[in-house]
């Protein structure tokens, strides 16, 4: 695992990254943005279009509806941070290859490592697959709290995928309204083993 005590340098040690091909095909790295002690975490899939071109992540359609869905929960974009499974855009906005998500993984680790969130809310499959280790099925899954190491995992549908479906879009404001109550319950989560730093994982 990366060693770095704070977001700037966890982003010092990505550099200009070069580490796999998204690196040819890319405009702009998004590494990730928000409150460095936020509670709650968001983890897409990774950038899109406009997030490749601003450098920012969820500042598209999908960021758009991110910032209603969490007004409506009394929270401002600004208290909770938000990242992605790849800090670059695929070509076409296709699904991650195993390589760029394990490329990227001791990054992702690393910012959760660091904010030490109470809540990871993974936005889809792909995010909800990545922070769990196994195979989602997000229509069975969605706003369930899942215990990790050090926090809570919640899946929920991808804004984007809600923007496409009225009935996604009601599903993904009802488990916005379950992490508002999993932050207010406040149930601290298991503690994350003690290791010694070269034999920690990723995840």
């Amino acid at each position: 695992m990366i060693q770095a005590d704070t977001l700037e340098e966890l982003r010092e040690e990505l550099g200009d990254c070069q580490r796999c091909p998204l690196s040819r095909s890319r405009t702009k790295l998004v590494y990730g943005d928000g409150d460095e002690r936020a509670r709650l975490m968001f983890v897409g899939e990774g950038p899109g279009r406009a997030e490749d071109a601003q450098g920012l992540p969820f500042v598209g359609p999908a960021g758009k509806l991110l910032d209603d869905l969490l007004a409506g929960i009394g929270l401002a974009r600004s208290e909770v941070y938000i990242a992605n499974v790849l800090k670059c855009r695929p070509p076409g906005n296709r699904d991650p290859l195993p390589l760029e998500m394990d490329t990227c993984h001791p990054f992702l680790a690393g910012q959760i490592s660091i904010i030490k969130p109470a809540v990871v809310c993974a936005l889809g499959r792909i995010a909800s697959g990545v922070l769990l280790e196994r195979t989602v099925q997000i229509t069975k899954m969605h706003g369930q709290k899942f215990a990790r190491p050090g926090y809570f995992v919640v899946p929920v549908f991808h804004p984007a995928a809600a923007l496409r479906a009225p009935a996604t879009m009601a599903m993904i404001r009802d488990d916005f309204e379950q992490l508002r109550t999993y932050l207010d319950q406040d149930e601290p989560p298991p503690s994350p083993p003690r290791q010694e730093p070269e034999q920690m994982g990723l995840f």
